[in-house]
């Protein structure tokens, strides 16, 4: 186990992230109808209410990075050195063990699996969804040291003023419905004028923010997180109907909307407020959890699948099923990944 001095909250929050991953990944199976539609129904408007937060998850992830990494301490080559190591290698060698799991899984032949693995550098490894987060994450280690000296360097007012400009770009999923393109928007620009201000580098900028001045106050940190919860799943769920493919649906799901920025601020605010405590089981489990956190993310999709064809014909009602598949696959992978873990070089391949 990492011998570090860990952050309590932020291991919980890293957990906690980790979870909503798995239960995201899990409500999609009923939701998502053939092709990218939109399943309807009674089921679909419960995921709404259910599986909105876990829009919090990869928000967490990079918050918790901006906290941790921001600004940076050492030699960029240094930066560049420990951060790709530990992501790169992992992330190839579960591209490769997914191109043979398909074979196995989707009747994929030899030829396509070893076409999956040439892919790699193109995007996805082998088209598995989720490893979109680590093409994501290259790109904000490679800014941190761009950035970092200026946040070493300016004053509170001038981190606000990038995350107000940040915080308008956050609404722009909402104005491109009334207005397509706005503010330079053309298809001979693909920079308008909140370009640079957009995307998940706010949340890297939020997470230094709130190590270096601190969090919402607790009962702040509530108000902001049920306005930004509420705002996600009522979006959600009153386009159940209007919305045939899944992408109208998830208008309020993505990562950069105003509403889950709100909910990921209060929610993260809310756990620093966790006192740090003297090391006893629950604890110690939930170092161990976050400490393997990565491996828990790439590997689970495998264990993800497994349980929900065993356990998806239980019940009928997604509040009873999506909870019970997310859970045993957040269990079993832990177990997995921490087995793993004990075979050598390891830390190659798991991260």
């Amino acid at each position: 186990m990492n011998s570090i001095k860990r952050n309590y909250p932020l291991d919980l929050l890293r957990v906690l992230a980790c979870y909503l991953v798995i239960q995201q990944h899990t409500s999609e199976f009923f939701y998502i109808g053939e092709g990218g539609s939109v399943v309807k129904g009674d089921n679909t408007f419960l995921i709404g209410i259910l599986t909105s937060i876990a829009r919090a998850s990869v928000p967490l992830f990079v918050m918790i990075s901006g906290y941790l990494l921001l600004p940076v301490k050492g030699s960029t080559s240094e930066f560049f050195r420990k951060r790709f190591t530990r992501i790169l290698y992992p992330f190839v060698a579960w591209c490769v063990l997914y191109a043979f799991y398909f074979m196995i899984y989707r009747g994929d032949t030899f030829g396509q699996a070893l076409l999956n693995i040439v892919h790699i550098p193109v995007n996805f490894g082998v088209e598995v969804g989720h490893l979109w987060y680590i093409y994501m994450l290259i790109g904000l280690y490679l800014v941190i040291p761009v950035i970092s000296p200026w946040l070493n360097a300016c004053s509170k007012k001038e981190v606000l003023g990038f995350l107000c400009l940040w915080g308008l770009a956050t609404l722009l999923p909402y104005i491109h419905l009334a207005y397509p393109s706005v503010l330079g928007e053309c298809f001979w620009n693909p920079t308008p004028a909140f370009y640079y201000f957009n995307g998940f580098i706010g949340y890297l900028v939020l997470g230094f923010y709130i190590k270096k001045y601190g969090a919402l106050p607790m009962p702040c940190a509530l108000l902001v997180f049920a306005v930004g919860y509420a705002v996600t799943a009522g979006v959600f769920c009153s386009r159940i109907e209007t919305s045939s493919m899944v992408p109208q649906l998830e208008l309020s799901w993505g990562f950069c909307t105003t509403n889950v920025a709100l909910m990921v601020y209060g929610l993260f605010s809310m756990f620093m407020h966790i006192p740090s405590r003297n090391p006893n089981a629950f604890s110690r489990l939930m170092q161990d959890i976050s400490v393997r956190s990565y491996g828990i993310y790439l590997a689970h999709i495998m264990l993800l699948n497994l349980f929900h064809k065993l356990l998806s014909p239980l019940s009928d009602n997604v509040l009873v099923t999506v909870p019970l598949i997310a859970v045993c696959t957040f269990i079993a992978v832990y177990a997995f990944v921490k087995a793993l873990s004990g075979l050598p070089y390891s830390k190659y391949w798991l991260g």
